[in-house]
């Protein structure tokens, strides 16, 4: 049995910039100017105009105020169209998309613009308030693995008990990195992320994620742990902070229609979950829990790939061991620890390549999901069927 979709909407065209470093490829590009030349890309894959966008919905973690206003003036867009940001931090892309469907399928708009983008490079800096006249006022970094004013506990912490709970220790973790570099450069040898990402600017560096390096076992075992002396996470085997935009063109089935019925995505259910902020690590498989009871007689084995931004190693392979996945469905050409974690923007690039597997390179019907944990304990997933 199947679920029945939610509505009639559908993202006819999905893409993304190339993900960078922090202070890497997108160094110098402002929020807007990262964004609007894949908002350019994506509108002639659906062979809309720019005029024909309803409302533009974008997440985003770290700008603060309103950009999707920013980017949608920037993008030419109408002056007329809304435009929404969504922080629901990492989650926020995935957020903003299924805002998109849902308000399409409620019929307040037959055309939105979605996804998320994340220029940490340009970002604004965040400086904390002293708590007294004697304090002096300190930065706060973007840094998950970097010590900050709140309370939360760093997301690192909660990958590590995850990892001890589930007794997944280092040369796993490594194991499994290298296995993600494997997945990504067989993925580009055979030119799967063509189509997907836009170069905004002609060169080759530009066409690929800047942190797919394809390192040896040797590299990444070399690495040290982030918490001394007994730590298993290091830089080499979890995702770090980049630079980068997504987006998704969401349809009416009106237009679809009358665009000739193109391939495309259809969201069958989704799922967000809490779990306590100090065990933030597993708000994904909260999330794919939820998401599995929504779906009543739905056959597991049916679902083709589940696309991931994993914080760590530990959490994929924890994701793999609670829910039975198998390590050819989960992020079959790389996830987050090769390319990279653009927060806000993330769950958007999960889509995105979900689009690529089942629409854009994807012969006949099939199902993906697309799942994220975000900071404070928060976790979403989501089920998409080609169509």
């Amino acid at each position: 049995m199947s679920p029945t979709p939610t509505a009639s909407a559908y993202i006819i065209a999905a893409r993304r910039s190339a993900l960078g470093r922090v202070g890497g490829l997108h160094r110098s590009r402002r929020l807007e100017e990262l964004t609007a030349p894949v908002i350019a890309a994506v509108l002639a894959d659906a062979r809309l105009a720019s005029d024909s966008v309803d409302e533009i919905v974008i997440g985003n973690a770290s700008a603060g105020g309103n950009p999707a206003r920013i980017i949608a003036l920037a993008a030419g867009l109408p002056e007329t169209a809304p435009a929404l940001t969504i922080d629901r931090q990492c989650g926020s892309g995935l957020d903003a998309i299924l805002t998109a469907i849902r308000t399409v399928t409620a019929g307040d708009a037959e055309v939105i613009l979605a996804g998320g983008a994340e220029s940490l490079s340009t970002a604004p800096w965040r400086i904390a308030k002293p708590r007294s006249l004697y304090q002096m006022p300190h930065f706060i970094g973007i840094d998950a693995h970097a010590e900050t004013a709140s309370e939360e506990p760093l997301a690192y912490e909660a990958s590590e008990a995850l990892a001890r709970r589930f007794r997944i220790g280092r040369t796993e973790q490594d194991a499994f990195a290298l296995k993600s570099h494997l997945k990504a450069e067989s993925a580009r040898q055979s030119r799967r992320f063509v189509g997907e990402i836009v170069a905004i600017r002609a060169n080759a560096e530009e066409a690929r994620d800047q942190s797919a390096i394809g390192p040896s076992l040797e590299d990444i075992e070399r690495e040290q742990p982030f918490r001394q002396p007994d730590g298993t996470l290091t830089p080499a085997n979890t995702s770090l902070p980049h630079d980068g935009a997504a987006i998704v063109v969401v349809v009416s089935e009106r237009v679809w229609q009358e665009l000739g019925r193109p391939r495309a995505l259809r969201l069958l259910a989704g799922a967000a979950q809490g779990v306590a902020p100090e065990s933030e690590a597993d708000a994904p498989i909260a999330a794919m829990q939820r998401l599995y009871a929504r779906l009543n007689g739905f056959d597991r084995t049916a679902v083709g790939v589940v696309e991931m931004s994993e914080a760590s190693a530990a959490q994929a392979l924890a994701l793999m061991r609670s829910l039975a996945i198998k390590e050819d469905v989960l992020n079959p050409d790389g996830g987050a620890i090769v390319r990279g974690h653009p927060l806000g923007a993330s769950g958007a690039v999960l889509v995105v390549r979900l689009f690529s597997r089942l629409a854009r390179n994807g012969a006949g019907a099939g199902y993906g999901i697309a799942t994220q944990g975000a900071i404070g304990g928060l976790g979403l997933a989501a089920l998409f069927e080609a169509v």
